[in-house]
Formats: C-alpha cells, structure tokens, sequence
C-alpha cells in the first residue's frame, strides 16, 4: 500500500514578539500541508508567556493547525495551546500526566531506540528524530549524536525501524531542503522544518512550498 504523504510541522525562532511575527507564520501556513507549529518563546515571566503563546494562537489555530508549544506543559492549558513538545524521557515523564488525555504530549530529544520505545509506553502522542539537540550531551547516544544532531543515516534508519514496528506517528527533523524527499522514503508521517526556513532567500512561504513540493514528488 502507497503510505499518505507525511504532512509538515514547523518550528518558530525562538520569540519574544509573537504579534509582530504573525504575519510572515501566516504567509508559511498558507504554503503547504501544515499540521503542526512548534512555538518556541524566548524566556519571560508566566504571564508573558502566557500572553505571547495566545498571540501566536490566533495566526495557527484559524487554520485548523495544532499549535503546541516547546514545553512549558504547566501553560499549555491556560494558553490555549494544544499541546506541548517535550525534550527528554525525565521532561515527558513529569509533563505527560499535565497534558493528556485532553493535549498533545510530544517527545523530542531520543538518543537511543530505548528512550523512543519508553516514549511509546509513556503515552507519547509522537516521536521525533533528528531534530538538533537542546542540551548537548558528551556521552554518545546509539545513533552517535553526541554534542550534536545525528547522522542523517541514522535518523533515517531511526524512523524506518519506528515505522515498521510502532503505530504512534513519528516525526523527521529536515536540516535542509535535500532532507525532505528522503524523510517521507524512509516512512516518517510528518516533517518537522526549523529554522532554515525563515532565512530563505525568498521567505518562509517559499521555503515551505518548496518542502510541500518535494513531498509531493517523493517515490511512493
């Protein structure tokens, strides 16, 4: 059987003026297949927070697409978000019981097919691989991403063996254009796009159709 295209997820920069950024989100939204948008918020207090996540909200949820945020799970709930990314099996292990069954509880940050089959059995609504590391570690997890992203084949073959055997839907981090046709091959359902898109040459709205078109062509 011919998989369903994976769709996209998008990460923000890291912002501190929601509003203002509203607009160039709109116009990436408007570009492709998006399902979700990862809202990273440069630190602030609570209610700064709180007030930046349902600026963002307005430009996401109008259009049908999950706004989670980079965790902060404790807020999820009173920022209107959907859910929440968390980094680590200890952040998803203390944050699951804020978020479900009612939000999203995503997993981020798996060095090791263990952590990810942990992810699975905590409850985790996805997992994602690939995704540049948040907090470098100096001991090397089993797909070599020791102070730094892993090798593009590993997470390639990370996703192949997740999508094999487990039915929660996985997530493949693109570093780069080039990565998001071999992503969908290998079996991911939905390609997270960082910040490379918001420095496109010709703006966000280009960079995502670009990426919606390379899914678009993938070999089935």
């Amino acid at each position: 059987m011919t998989r369903p295209s994976p769709r996209l997820y998008l990460f923000t920069p890291p912002l501190a003026d929601t509003a203002a950024f509203a607009p160039e989100l709109a116009a990436a939204l408007g570009a492709g297949d998006v399902a979700a948008v990862l809202v990273r918020l440069q630190g602030a207090d609570e209610r700064m927070l709180i007030n930046r996540a349902k600026a963002a909200a307005v430009a996401v949820q109008s259009r049908d697409v999950a706004l989670l945020l980079d965790g902060h799970p404790e807020l999820a709930a009173r920022a209107g978000a959907d859910g929440s990314h968390l980094t680590g099996i200890e952040a998803l292990t203390a944050a699951i019981g804020m978020l479900r069954p009612d939000r999203i509880a995503g997993a981020g940050g798996l060095r090791s097919r263990h952590d990810a089959m942990l992810a699975g059995e905590l409850g985790a609504d996805y997992v994602m691989f690939g995704e540049p590391p948040r907090f470098p570690s100096p001991h090397a997890g089993d797909d070599g991403s020791a102070g730094g992203r892993p090798p593009f084949e590993a997470v390639l073959e990370r996703i192949a063996w997740w999508a094999e055997l487990f039915q929660p839907p996985c997530i493949g981090y693109a570093a780069g254009l080039d990565e998001v046709a071999p992503l969908a091959q290998a079996g991911t359902d939905f390609v997270a796009l960082g910040d490379w898109i918001w420095t496109h040459a010709q703006g966000p709205a280009a960079a995502v159709a670009a990426a919606a078109a390379s899914l678009a062509e993938r070999v089935p």
